[in-house]
């Protein structure tokens, strides 16, 4: 073959490589809306809220309104347990999951039907974590509390730790109502998912999401 065709081969190789690349992340993008858009609530186990940013013991706008809405399915009878999740920083002097505790007791739910997991500083580890204490207490099915871009993540890595799972995502989410912020946080879950989906997320340290302002 001679050098012409050669570069013509390789180029067309490149330029299909590329095409493909960019239909699958619209592929992804679609899913990410679309798992977003619904609710699944229902009666499950344990609702399971992921952890963001906290200042001081306070959670941030984005972490209260996962919080708000996870108390409020809590309230509705839909699980004996809720789990809160995510760990700390190393300048904080707190984790998000302590700060989660203390505002669901102050919102109403008794301390011991909250389970928690403060070590997880990204979706993959504490996600993991919630599966050894799915396991460890001989729960099965979880409903899920994050934002709306987040959730198809937090699904598959749930479902990945033998954990039927639901999503509820929370409606108030300034991630979700503020449009760069939005797309912001969906070139994140772009990235995200397409790491977890070829490595198991070690590819990305996804602390800045779990631990979202």
């Amino acid at each position: 073959m001679t050098r012409p065709l050669v570069l013509r081969a390789v180029l067309q190789l490149a330029v299909g490589a590329l095409v493909a690349a960019v239909v699958l992340l619209g592929y992804m993008a679609v899913q990410i809306g679309a798992q977003g858009a619904r609710d699944e609530r229902r009666t499950a186990d344990a609702i399971v809220v992921l952890g963001a940013a906290q200042f001081n013991g306070r959670p941030s706008d984005v972490f209260r309104a996962r919080l708000q809405h996870a108390v409020e399915l809590w309230q509705e009878g839909l699980a004996p347990y809720l789990i809160v999740t995510g760990g700390k920083l190393p300048n904080d002097r707190t984790t998000e999951a302590a700060v989660a505790r203390e505002w669901a007791i102050d919102h109403g739910v008794p301390a011991e039907e909250i389970l928690a997991e403060d070590r997880g500083r990204t979706t993959l580890e504490s996600l993991e974590a919630v599966g050894v204490i799915f396991r460890r207490h001989d729960l099965r099915t979880g409903l899920f509390v994050s934002d709306e871009t987040h959730m198809l993540r937090v699904l598959r890595m749930a479902s990945d730790q033998g954990i039927e799972a639901w999503g509820s995502p929370t409606r108030t989410s300034p991630t979700d109502r503020d449009d760069a912020r939005r797309r912001k946080a969906l070139l994140h879950e772009l990235a995200g998912l397409a790491a977890y989906y070829v490595g198991g997320s070690r590819l990305l340290d996804d602390t800045g999401f779990a631990t979202s302002p």
